[in-house]
């Protein structure tokens, strides 16, 4: 895909995103709790010892058991303390990768009061703020648990396709960039 396709999937993606947020600020449907949450993550490529981010999301209730939840933070991949031979390259240190995720989906309550065991499944867009790193897809599939009192724990594979620094620099590794990550948040209602 060249450069010209990629800036009008972006623009394309964007502009969408824009509209579905147009449409819950100018409905009358709002947010009924906002949380703030932050996450640890073991990153499922070799290249990184550790992921940690932070994060807000606002949810938009559909019922007592469905939501809608919209959510962006900072998710930050460190890199392990290794250099890399790549062909005739020598010693290519491996950067670190951060990216700011803009997503949205459904939140699915077991129980009917709007409690206890849920299951997520989040899509959007990886904005890559490290060196050399792009904008990519990103999916994110949760299991978790919410309490009446606002605290929620939850474990989430988070996947940002293939954004990392080190691939876009110098080609080196085919893996995708992803993260199961351990997330505790406290939701404030509206």
């Amino acid at each position: 895909m060249n450069k010209y396709n990629k800036m009008k999937v972006s623009t394309k993606f964007l502009a969408s995103a824009a509209a579905v947020v147009a449409i819950f600020f100018t409905t009358n449907v709002s947010a009924q709790k906002i949380g703030i949450g932050a996450n640890i993550g073991i990153p499922t490529n070799n290249n990184y010892s550790v992921a940690a981010g932070i994060d807000v999301r606002a949810q938009f209730d559909v019922t007592k058991q469905l939501s809608i939840p919209i959510a962006t933070g900072y998710n930050h991949y460190f890199a392990k303390d290794r250099v890399y031979s790549v062909g005739a390259v020598n010693n290519i240190e491996v950067p670190d990768y951060a990216y700011i995720p803009v997503k949205t989906g459904l939140k699915y309550f077991f129980d009917p009061t709007g409690s206890g065991i849920y299951a997520m499944g989040e899509v959007g867009a990886a904005f890559g703020v490290s060196k050399d790193s792009k904008t990519t897809f990103l999916y994110a599939p949760t299991l978790g648990y919410s309490w009446s009192n606002g605290l929620d724990l939850g474990i989430k594979y988070e996947n940002t396709g293939k954004g990392d620094a080190l691939r876009y620099a110098n080609n080196y590794d085919n893996k995708s960039v992803g993260q199961i990550a351990l997330r505790i948040a406290y939701g404030f209602k509206l």
